[in-house]
């Protein structure tokens, strides 16, 4: 299967383009918005063509040829649990310019990712897209508990089928002495929080599911700590949480290989979603009008 152009907005490390790849479908030109210079820097290194063109809000569909697939995840701070629970009036309202340039783009195929959130702003999404979204949890193909929402009109989309991977399967052989916690950081984990030690708020089993990445991963302690190794995850194990081929995010620091990994994509639930392009028996030749009349 070859796609001739495709948008992929708030494309952070370009999980779009590692989705696509994995199924072995080819891409003429893959428009990518993004503003976080570490990130483009580990799209360019791995997809050189990548075309970087800024932040979402200088995107203008009449600069652009026709749009095959825009896909995109909009930023959930203000959705998710962790946030300050502003909704679509904080950061995440940055959702209106998806809404905006899948109107301007009017595109084949269309995917929006985003967190578990309060029904009432699920509902406006859901509203304003037309489609239902599926919730599919990573943990189905992976050793992370990842619950997310996808709203796509690629029609057929079902469940994965569970892999059956647990933590301890994707742990590297040989760890650096510095992923290991200091004397300071275990007592820290150790401390009460409401009547029980943090260790548990914070939960890695090694026969079991990680907890879910996110962009606080370069912070430390409390984030991304197994405690039966007393030991902080890896980037590279990291990688393997999101499905990201090992050394993808090689390059920056490991701040930013946990920031961008925690704001990524599991790739291997993107790539089953995008398969079913494959399999549509009527392929959608633009967005459809019951859709843009919603827009």
């Amino acid at each position: 299967m070859k796609i001739d152009n495709v948008l992929s907005l708030f494309d952070g490390m370009s999980c779009g383009q590692l989705a696509l790849d994995t199924l072995g479908i080819k891409v003429n030109n893959y428009f990518a918005s993004e503003i976080d210079s570490y990130a483009m820097q580990i799209a360019k290194k791995n997809y050189p063509n990548t075309k970087h063109i800024g932040s979402v809000l200088d995107v203008r569909g009449s600069d652009l040829p026709r749009i095959d697939l825009l896909i995109g995840g909009s930023p959930c701070q203000s959705f998710s649990n962790a946030g300050d629970g502003s909704g679509l009036d904080g950061k995440s309202k940055l959702f209106w310019e998806f809404v905006r340039v899948l109107k301007e783009t009017k595109p084949t195929y269309f995917l929006l990712e985003n967190v578990k959130m309060k029904k009432e702003w699920e509902k406006i999404i859901t509203d304003t897209l037309g489609v239902e979204p599926i919730a599919i949890n990573s943990r189905l193909l992976t050793a992370q508990n990842r619950p997310r929402l996808y709203w796509t009109n690629i029609p057929n989309v079902i469940q994965p089928i569970d892999r059956g991977i647990v933590l301890k399967d994707i742990l590297v052989d040989q760890v650096e002495e510095k992923f290991y916690l200091s004397d300071k950081a275990i007592d820290y984990m150790s401390r009460l929080r409401n009547g029980k030690p943090r260790w548990e708020y914070h939960t890695n089993p090694l026969d079991g599911k990680s907890a879910c990445l996110t962009a606080n991963m370069y912070k430390g302690v409390p984030y991304g700590v197994i405690k039966e190794l007393k030991r902080r995850l890896t980037p590279v194990e990291c990688e393997r949480l999101q499905t990201v081929p090992d050394n993808y995010t090689e390059g920056v620091s490991n701040t930013q290989r946990y920031k961008m990994l925690g704001n990524g994509w599991t790739i291997d639930v993107i790539a089953h979603i995008l398969n079913e392009m494959r399999h549509a028996d009527e392929p959608v030749k633009s967005t459809t009008t019951k859709q843009l009349e919603l827009l």
